[in-house]
């Protein structure tokens, strides 16, 4: 199992769920106090994502995480996932993706949002969420899949944490088979997939019965 703690796990953790751009140097606001009584996530809406590892259905919470569920949805809308990559793969942790086409090229975005992870939506096993900058609201396009579970990446306290926004709910075995593949550092991307994962489509479906 991963154990990165102190200031080695800050430092990694901006490495690993970090998007590209945005001002480090910022004012931040205030950490906000994270929900004791955290919702379940919704399933409001659901996307059928097509890789080149294999198909993964993703159910996206609209209801209670508005801001970063509907950020989601706009880029689904407008096919801005077409292409990209899943550009960054770790063993026991995440899989990455959302941001970057074939070479590593970074796709433009929309402005960045609002950090909604003090809503309380645990990091567990299978949720996705918004990879951002040190600077809390600075999430646009990309975003992460839990492998395992991942408390560390919540809010709390001391952390703004990460927002989570949704889960698969279909496809957790393409996201493992992702997350083993052999990886490089490459152009300053460490952890990238030595043969590139590219996310072929991502269209609406309809949502699993529970």
């Amino acid at each position: 199992m991963r154990s990165i703690t102190g200031l080695i796990f800050a430092g990694g953790l901006s490495l690993v769920l970090s998007a590209c751009g945005g001002g480090d140097d910022e004012l931040t606001p205030s950490i906000p106090t994270p929900d004791p009584t955290p919702p379940s996530l919704s399933a409001d809406v659901c996307y059928l994502m097509s890789t080149t590892k294999g198909d993964l259905t993703l159910a996206i919470d609209l209801t209670n995480m508005p801001i970063t569920g509907k950020n989601f949805k706009q880029y689904v809308d407008k096919s801005f996932y077409n292409g990209t990559l899943f550009h960054r793969t770790i063993n026991n942790f995440v899989i990455q993706g959302g941001g970057f086409t074939t070479g590593l090229q970074s796709k433009p975005t929309s402005e960045p949002i609002k950090n909604e992870a003090a809503v309380g939506i645990s990091n567990k096993r299978g949720t996705i969420a918004m990879a951002r900058t040190t600077v809390p609201d600075s999430a646009t396009s990309q975003f992460f899949i839990n492998v395992l579970d991942n408390p560390q990446l919540d809010a709390s306290a001391s952390n703004y944490g990460y927002a989570v926004f949704g889960k698969v709910v279909e496809g957790m075995d393409v996201v493992d088979q992702i997350s083993i593949v052999p990886t490089k550092t490459s152009n300053g991307f460490s952890d990238t997939p030595v043969n590139e994962i590219l996310i072929n489509s991502v269209t609406e479906t309809s949502c699993p019965a529970a």
